[in-house]
């Protein structure tokens, strides 16, 4: 038997046929082209399953289920996307609309950053651990809570948004209406931002080098490729930018005592030179730095692959 996962983007539909052992069998993907109405989207993933499943001459009966990773708010029990303003879904009714082009009748829908830690917790770094939390650092801050195997996501299912707790009291204003929220500064946004910031105060940084004195060049990568050539201004940067992520993730760790944090998103693609000092200042800073047993801190380890595997877990 075989279980399907979807997961849905902004830029691009993904959709996995997995096994028993949580591998990926067959994989495709097509361009999601947002803007355009639901029902071809939803078209579209049903078209792409179809192909799969011809691809690898399994038939429809050999599918237990199809999940559905969804960006924006979600309502798990009717199968309903309540708010996806960038697929233009309001209230959709994804799951009945699959239905009707697909024989397989066990569909069911998770928000993405949920659907994604739980594929980190069934196969990647998060396997064989009964708490576990991930958090990705992309344009703003996903986080996903796994609790003896099943997401956490509160009473309304609107639990687990980890980028919005405070870190800076009247700090930078954030998209969700409030000021100083820990994705406004961990973010690879937040990071580009603070890298634009200190490279207008110094024009002698040798980040200005790196992106051909074009200030709209600046990448999340920026200020370590300069640290690494040893320039201060992008070593304070960095150092900064640490500071800010060790916060919330000691909150986070003071809350839950999850056995492993995972870090994914474009910034953890920084590896040891994200995490070795991230480590240490967190070590230090959270409740239990006395204890010999705490939080194990990782790096994400199945990338684009997380959602398609978390979907088809649900």
């Amino acid at each position: 038997m075989f279980r399907i996962g979807v997961d849905l983007g902004g830029t691009n539909i993904a959709v996995g046929i997995v096994d028993n052992d949580n591998s990926i069998v067959k994989k495709g993907s097509v361009p999601t082209n947002a803007g355009r109405h639901p029902d071809e989207i939803v078209k579209d993933i049903a078209g792409l399953i179809t192909k799969l499943l011809e691809e690898t001459d399994i038939i429809p009966c050999r599918i237990e289920h199809i999940g559905i990773a969804s960006p924006g708010a979600i309502d798990p029990v009717n199968g309903i996307v309540t708010r996806a303003t960038n697929l233009g879904m309001i209230d959709y009714p994804i799951v009945s609309k699959l239905r009707e082009f697909l024989p397989i009748r066990r569909i069911k829908l998770e928000n993405d950053a949920n659907a994604a830690a739980l594929g980190e917790a069934v196969a990647g770094s998060g396997k064989g651990v009964d708490k576990f939390i991930m958090v990705t650092l992309g344009t703003g801050v996903g986080g996903g809570i796994i609790i003896d195997g099943k997401i956490y996501s509160g009473f309304n299912y609107a639990g687990g948004e980890l980028g919005h707790m405070v870190i800076e009291h009247n700090g930078r204003q954030c998209g969700c209406g409030r000021r100083g929220c820990w994705e406004t500064y961990s973010s690879a946004t937040g990071l580009i931002n603070m890298t634009k910031e200190y490279m207008l105060h110094n024009r002698n940084s040798a980040m200005w080098k790196l992106v051909e004195n074009d200030i709209d060049r600046v990448s999340g990568k920026t200020a370590y490729q300069a640290a690494a050539m040893g320039d201060m201004t992008a070593r304070t940067v960095c150092a900064e930018y640490t500071d800010y992520l060790a916060c919330g993730l000691v909150n986070i760790i003071n809350i839950f005592q999850p056995n492993i944090l995972s870090i994914g998103g474009g910034v953890s693609n920084e590896g040891e030179n994200l995490m070795a000092p991230l480590r240490e200042l967190v070590d230090t800073l959270q409740f239990t730095s006395a204890n010999p047993v705490k939080t194990e801190l990782k790096i994400a380890e199945l990338k684009n692959d997380a959602g398609i595997i978390g979907a088809a877990s649900l």
